[in-house]
C-alpha cells in the first residue's frame, strides 16, 4: 500500500473500533464507572498500571481495588486510615502488583491531590517538547518520590528507553477528545497532538507488518519512530490509530 492507501485503511479500522462497544471488554471500562474527575483519574491510572496479561483478569483485579476503596477512589485516597493501609498490604492484587504496591500508590495519590486538583498538573507539556517523554519523567519524580521503593518498577520510564505503554494508554484516555465515548478527554490543558501509540508486542508486530516502523525491538526510540508516521496521517489526533492497530491485532487480519 502507498501512503494514501495505508492512511485510508487505518482510518477505516480506527473508525470501526473507536466506539462504545470497545469499552465492554477493555480496562477502560473501569474509569467509565465514575463521573467525578478525580475518581476517573485514580481508577484509570490504577487500571492502566495493571494492564498486562489477559484483559478479563486485568478488569477483575481492577474491580478488586475498587471494592477495597469502597468504589469511591478519590474519597478513599483523601481519607484512608493506617488501618486501611495495613489491611491492603496483605492483599494479592494482580500478578507482581501486590498489596504493598497498591498501598504505596494510595499514599502517593494522597500527597499529589493534597497539592493538585488533577493529575493533569503533573503531565503538562513544556513549550519545546513534542511528546510525553519528559512529562512522564517529571510525573514519575513527583508521584514516586525520591526514596527508592519496589513500586517504582510499575511506573516505567522513557528515560530508561521503556515504551511506557501503560502510562501512554492512560494519557490517551484522559486527553483525547473525539466524542466517540471511549476516551474521556477531561484534561483541558494538554493537546492530544502530543500523544503516541501505546506500543506493545501486538501493536509493534502489526506496525512492522504494515511498514510503519523498522526497528525490531519495542522501546521508546520505536515509539518515536512510529510517532513520525502516524502524525503524518493525522497531526491533530495521532493516537486514534491505536484503535486501528488494536483492531488489526484482535482480528488477526494481517496474519
Amino acid at each position: 500500500m502507498n501512503f494514501s492507501e495505508l492512511k485510508d485503511f487505518l482510518d477505516e479500522k480506527a473508525d470501526v473500533y473507536n466506539n462504545t462497544e470497545f469499552i465492554n471488554d477493555d480496562p477502560v471500562q473501569i474509569p467509565h464507572r465514575f463521573s467525578l474527575k478525580q475518581d476517573i483519574e485514580i481508577a484509570g491510572f490504577l487500571a492502566a498500571t495493571i494492564s498486562w496479561g489477559n484483559r478479563k483478569s486485568i478488569i477483575k483485579s481492577a474491580e478488586k481495588m475498587l471494592d477495597i476503596m469502597g468504589n469511591s477512589p478519590y474519597d478513599f485516597v483523601m481519607n484512608y486510615s493506617q488501618k486501611d493501609l495495613d489491611f491492603i498490604k496483605d492483599k494479592s492484587i494482580h500478578r507482581t502488583f501486590n498489596g504493598e504496591d497498591f498501598a504505596y500508590f494510595i499514599t502517593q495519590f494522597h500527597k499529589i491531590y493534597t497539592e493538585n486538583e488533577s493529575l493533569e498538573d503533573l503531565f503538562l507539556i513544556n513549550e519545546e517538547e513534542n511528546n510525553f517523554q519528559h512529562s512522564i519523567e517529571r510525573f514519575r519524580q513527583k508521584f514516586l518520590g525520591i526514596e527508592k521503593h519496589r513500586t517504582h518498577k510499575h511506573v516505567s520510564s522513557p528515560y530508561k528507553n521503556s515504551t511506557s505503554k501503560r502510562i501512554i494508554m492512560f494519557l490517551r484516555w484522559m486527553t483525547r477528545k473525539d466524542n466517540r465515548g471511549v476516551d474521556f478527554g477531561i484534561w483541558e490543558n494538554i493537546d492530544q497532538k502530543f500523544l503516541s501509540i501505546p506500543l506493545d508486542v501486538h501493536t509493534g508486530n502489526i506496525s512492522r507488518k504494515l511498514g510503519l516502523i523498522s526497528r525490531t525491538q519495542n522501546d521508546w526510540k520505536t515509539v518515536e519512530e512510529l510517532d513520525v508516521i502516524i502524525r503524518k496521517f493525522d497531526e491533530k489526533d495521532p493516537a486514534k490509530y491505536d484503535f486501528a492497530l488494536f483492531g488489526l491485532g484482535v482480528t488477526k487480519e494481517l496474519f
